[in-house]
């Protein structure tokens, strides 16, 4: 009976609405890490392979060197978002009533105010930072879309010579002429490869893991919210005890002078 006890005590003191937007969190960037990651390796293949893109010298910002920044910024956000999810995990347990419970009352201090307000409003600049990932990650899903779509169209769009030119797209500078139009067997064997569905999947599937980053971001600042206020009225709460303990104690002092001066009077 003592070990269930036990168990019930720390089932108690995990903070479920932190675990939740942490295990969101982790799904949403594992998503968007690994399918963006994968999605723009297949980018490289389509622009080699089928619009005869060339990668230039080092020194030069073209579309590859660009596709292998953005492949370090996924790195970074995994790892840097991993720590960041294990932080606001802690916060969570220090913050849980439960955990108190088990623990004893613990002081409420000015330093744990200031490091709940900090995790809000980082959390918040967070979730603007994910917005604006989700709207550039839309980008390629569209264009995607367009591609796609063409391909699966191409009875209705037979006997019209539709190109696409990857100027329109900002991919390559405007005296490289790259296209591919879809009476030429270079855009027939695009649409038939599995690299451009696969592509276009794993964009949505980045899209979606994105959002998903978002909605944890939003889970979070509920929760962070919370905590905070819950702190804020146990300092409250610590700061009333304190002065009724010190209330009590001048009383109980006054009436020990008062019966010693009694006991006094009688002797």
């Amino acid at each position: 009976m003592g070990c269930l006890e036990c168990c019930i005590k720390c089932l108690g003191g995990i903070p479920y609405a932190s675990l939740i937007a942490t295990i969101l969190l982790y799904a949403g960037v594992a998503l968007f890490c690994g399918c963006g990651h994968e999605a723009l390796s297949g980018t490289v293949t389509i622009l080699e392979s089928y619009f005869e893109v060339v990668k230039g010298p080092v020194e030069s910002l073209d579309v590859f060197t660009m596709i292998d920044i953005f492949k370090y910024v996924i790195y970074g956000v995994a790892a840097a978002f991993f720590v960041y999810g294990i932080l606001l995990m802690v916060e969570g347990f220090f913050t849980t009533g439960a955990i108190r419970d088990l623990y004893g009352d613990f002081k409420i201090t000015t330093c744990g105010r200031c490091v709940s307000a900090w995790f809000i409003m980082l959390t918040y600049i967070f979730m603007l930072a994910w917005l604006g990932v989700t709207a550039f990650t839309s980008l390629p899903v569209f264009m995607y879309f367009n591609i796609w779509t063409i391909c699966q169209n191409t009875t209705v769009t037979e006997g019209a010579n539709l190109c696409l030119d990857l100027r329109q797209f900002g991919i390559v500078t405007l005296t490289d002429e790259k296209k591919v139009c879809t009476n030429t067997e270079k855009f027939m064997r695009m649409c038939d490869s599995t690299e451009l569905d696969m592509t276009f999947h794993l964009f949505i599937c980045a899209l979606a893991g994105a959002g998903a980053a978002v909605i944890a971001m939003v889970h979070y600042l509920m929760v962070l919210s919370a905590n905070w206020a819950y702190v804020k009225d146990a300092c409250r709460m610590q700061k009333y005890e304190d002065i009724k303990s010190k209330e009590e104690q001048e009383l109980h002092d006054i009436h020990s002078t008062r019966s010693k001066e009694r006991l006094n009077a009688y002797t």
